[in-house]
């Protein structure tokens, strides 16, 4: 693992960056808001990482999700509250305020998606695909 900082992925990193903020703005419920964020917030993690590290996609991918699952999991508890943070709008935003499985799945599936992204770009096309 290198730290590198790399203009492209950053540059993924303010577009989804963006876009969650978009959706946080102008969506106050539904699946765009709920599900396909916390998809998308992986993502942007992931490349995140990418800006400034140079390692193996699928370390990344990991060291992504058990952040992900990590978040989720600490909302089985009252983490906002021993910080003082209950009522801090961004706080809630940011870290949530109750455990889903269906956040998990997203969380999952976005560090799926971003990763075999990734790994295809950087497998040559006459190794991935026998070519005749």
């Amino acid at each position: 693992m290198k730290f590198k900082f790399n203009r492209i992925y950053f540059i993924y990193f303010l577009v989804l960056l963006g876009i969650e903020i978009l959706i946080a703005v102008f969506l106050k419920s539904g699946f765009i808001r709920h599900t396909f964020g916390d998809y998308l917030v992986v993502i942007l993690i992931f490349y995140f990482f990418k800006s400034f590290v140079k390692a193996n996609d699928i370390t990344i991918g990991i060291a992504t999700l058990v952040i992900a699952y990590v978040i989720e999991f600490l909302q089985l508890t009252n983490m906002l509250s021993y910080f003082g943070l209950e009522h801090s709008k961004w706080a809630n935003l940011i870290f949530g305020n109750y455990f889903s499985i269906q956040d998990l799945l997203a969380y999952t599936l976005g560090v799926l998606t971003v990763t075999s992204l990734e790994i295809k770009k950087t497998i040559p096309i006459k190794t991935a695909y026998k070519l005749k």
